[in-house]
């Protein structure tokens, strides 16, 4: 069977390398050579989220993990900063929880203003607040350290940030920006399989878990906490996906962070010189634009579902054709993961071929 290219923004193309990691022999999960496993990765992703802090494997999207931090973290009212679907969903999601929430919205090509952040917090209203950096649905990437520096100032305020389709590509360090909870799936620039997530939490936010009497089971941050420190997980987790993350991890430290940082700016450079000379536009507005995935604006008028299909039955390629309300009206393209710039360069031209 041929095989179709992802370069949707997640699940993104997983490599042979890592298929092969995930298909590793199986083993018990509470050996000796799964606690070797994870004393393994442990260092390496405490590097990546750029904290001291201990850094959780959960076996779930990352969506579980949003949803616990609420559950973990809100005890009187949260702010849920929104500017795109993902995180207008935050807000559904903490009155689901049974918490008290307001919208932070701003319309979907725009980013959170912090000064307009600090307004918020200002009314001393707020114990919590909800921040996707990277609004996969849009391409807006938030100005996460103005956000946070503006959090500083409110120290009963925890901070919560998404990073699902940014970790890894730009760098987020959790403990010099004071994020209480930094969290991240599989899927997206990790390159890994979906079904997995990854996160670390603060003093803070342990402190204010430990006061919360309905974090639940599953998803309490002190039941990790607490496994961690004998290198485990609270229960039985996706072993294969943590073999697929120490293979990728291996993956990331060899090429070095500096340079995959350089290797994404490249490549989304290359997606955002082919949307204008092409004469498209963005959705997202300069100097809020994703790193790792372009929103593009179908200022052309054309017909973006057949352009998708086209891509896919031609060269085997596949692109997002718009999200949600602005589906259609947009397309979005991925350049996270394992992507080069002679792998988007041929994207690129594929694109063009089916253009004509």
């Amino acid at each position: 069977m041929s095989h179709d290219k992802l370069f949707i923004p997640g699940p993104v193309e997983v490599s042979e390398k890592t298929w092969a990691a995930f298909r590793r022999p199986m083993m018990g999960h509470r050996s000796e050579a799964f606690r070797a496993l994870y004393r393994s990765v442990h260092p390496r992703l405490q590097t990546l989220f750029g904290t001291k802090q201990p850094v959780f494997l959960s076996t779930s999207s990352a969506w579980g993990v949003m949803e616990a931090a609420i559950r973990n973290l809100v005890s009187r009212r949260v702010l849920n900063c929104m500017c795109g679907a993902f995180s207008d969903k935050w807000l559904d999601v903490s009155r689901r929880c049974g918490k008290e929430a307001e919208p932070l919205q701003v319309d979907w090509s725009k980013h959170i203003d912090p000064a307009a952040l600090d307004e918020k917090l200002a009314t001393g209203d707020f114990d919590a607040v909800t921040l996707i950096h990277n609004e996969t649905s849009t391409g807006v990437m938030n100005p996460v350290a103005e956000i946070c520096a503006v959090a500083k100032k409110y120290p009963d305020v925890v901070l919560i940030v998404d990073s699902v389709s940014s970790f890894s590509a730009v760098p987020i360090p959790m403990d010099d920006l004071g994020i209480d909870v930094l969290l991240t799936g599989s899927q997206k620039a990790l390159a890994l399989p979906p079904g997995f997530s990854l996160f670390s939490v603060s003093e803070k936010g342990f402190a204010r878990a430990g006061k919360q009497k309905d974090r639940g089971y599953y998803f309490d941050f002190l039941e990790f906490k607490k496994n961690q420190e004998d290198d485990m997980t609270p229960t039985t987790p996706s072993i294969a996906h943590i073999h697929a993350l120490d293979s990728k991890l291996d993956d990331i430290f060899a090429e070095g962070l500096t340079n995959r940082y350089e290797r994404h700016a490249k490549t989304n450079a290359l997606v955002h010189d082919w949307v204008r000379d092409r004469g498209f536009d963005f959705f997202a507005q300069k100097d809020y634009r994703s790193k790792t995935l372009t929103c593009v604006r179908n200022t052309r008028g054309i017909d973006v579902p057949k352009l998708a299909r086209n891509l896919r039955e031609k060269h085997h390629l596949v692109i997002d054709p718009g999200y949600g309300k602005i589906k259609g009206e947009t397309f979005r393209l991925s350049n996270m993961g394992d992507e080069t710039e002679e792998t988007v360069a041929h994207l690129l031209n594929c694109l063009d071929d089916v253009l004509q």
